[in-house]
C-alpha cells in the first residue's frame, strides 16, 4: 500500500445528519477520497448534489456488499464510516472486517457482548476497527475532567439530553462516561436511605459502579451531557453542549487516519489521540 495515495472512504448513512457532514468533510480533506455513499434514500443520485456541495460523481447506493468489495480492491487501505441505525450494525461491522475494509463506527447501540465478539473477530484478522461513541474533542476533555474529579467525590450522576429522533437510550457517550468512571476501582453513591421509586425508572438506570444515568429526548435539543458530582455543601458540574454537528468532523477525520494504523478493535476516540 502506498502512503502517498489518498485514503479511500465509504460513508454509510450518507444522507443522515452526521453522514452529510462527513461527506462534506471528506470532500475537503486533501488526504482522503470518497469512493462510496450508502443510504436508503436518493438512490442513484450524486451524493455531492444531495448534500449541497456540487457533483462528486459518487452515486448513492444501498448495496453495502458491493461497496465493501470495491473498497477491498483499492490500492490503498480503505475505510468505511458508519452512521446508520443501530439495527444491523453488528453484522455491518463484521462484513467490513471480513472484506478488509477498516470500520469507523459512530453508530451507538452495540451491546457489550457484541463489542467483545467484534474485538475477537478483529484481532483474529489483525484488522483495525474504531468504535467511537462521540467524536467531539470537547466531550473527551469532559470525560477526562470527570475522571480527575471522581478522586474527590463519592456521589455522581450523569444526565444526557438528545433530540427526539435518537433511537437508543441511554446514549453511547453517557454509557462510555459511566464505564470510564467505573474502571477507577471505587463504587459511587453509597446509600443514605432506602429508596423507593413510585414510578419505575424515576431514578434513572444504574450503570457500572452504582452510577445513575438519566436520558432526556426532546425536539430542539441536539446532543448534551452533564456529569454532576455532589458532596456536603457543594455541587460540581461538568457540561458539554453541541450546537452544530460540524464540531464532530475533526474527530471523524482523525479516526479515519488512525484506524489504518491499528491491528485490533479500539473503543473510544480518546485511546488514539
Amino acid at each position: 500500500m502506498s502512503e502517498n495515495l489518498p485514503i479511500p472512504v465509504i460513508v454509510a448513512g450518507a444522507n443522515g445528519k452526521m453522514g452529510r457532514e462527513t461527506i462534506k468533510a471528506i470532500a475537503n480533506a486533501p488526504d482522503m477520497t470518497l469512493i462510496g455513499a450508502i443510504d436508503r434514500t436518493h438512490i442513484g443520485e450524486d451524493i455531492g448534489e444531495v448534500v449541497g456541495i456540487g457533483a462528486l460523481e459518487i452515486p448513492v447506493t444501498n448495496d453495502l456488499e458491493v461497496m465493501l468489495a470495491q473498497g477491498a480492491q483499492e490500492k490503498q487501505l480503505s475505510v468505511v464510516v458508519d452512521f446508520t441505525h443501530p439495527d444491523g450494525i453488528y453484522d455491518r461491522v463484521r462484513s467490513a472486517i471480513a472484506y478488509g475494509v477498516r470500520p469507523v463506527i459512530g453508530t451507538t447501540g452495540l451491546t457489550e457482548a457484541q463489542i467483545h465478539d467484534l474485538t475477537v473477530f478483529a484481532d483474529k484478522a489483525s484488522m483495525g476497527c474504531l468504535i467511537v461513541p462521540n467524536f467531539s474533542i470537547g466531550m473527551i476533555l469532559l470525560q477526562q475532567a470527570a475522571i480527575a474529579a471522581s478522586q474527590y467525590f463519592q456521589h455522581v450522576e450523569i444526565l444526557e439530553l438528545h433530540h427526539n429522533q435518537k433511537a437508543d437510550a441511554p446514549s453511547g457517550t453517557a454509557v462510555k462516561t459511566a464505564q470510564m468512571l467505573s474502571e477507577l476501582g471505587k463504587t459511587f453513591n453509597p446509600p443514605s436511605v432506602v429508596e423507593k421509586e413510585n414510578f419505575a425508572g424515576a431514578r434513572g438506570a444504574v450503570v457500572g459502579e452504582n452510577i445513575r444515568l438519566h436520558s432526556v429526548r426532546l425536539p430542539g435539543l441536539l446532543a448534551h451531557q452533564e456529569v454532576i458530582f455532589g458532596a456536603p455543601g457543594e455541587i460540581y458540574s461538568l457540561r458539554h453542549d453541541t450546537s452544530d454537528r460540524a464540531c464532530y468532523m475533526p474527530g471523524v477525520l482523525l479516526a479515519i487516519r488512525r484506524v489504518l494504523q491499528l491491528k485490533s478493535l479500539i473503543y473510544g476516540l480518546e485511546k488514539v489521540l
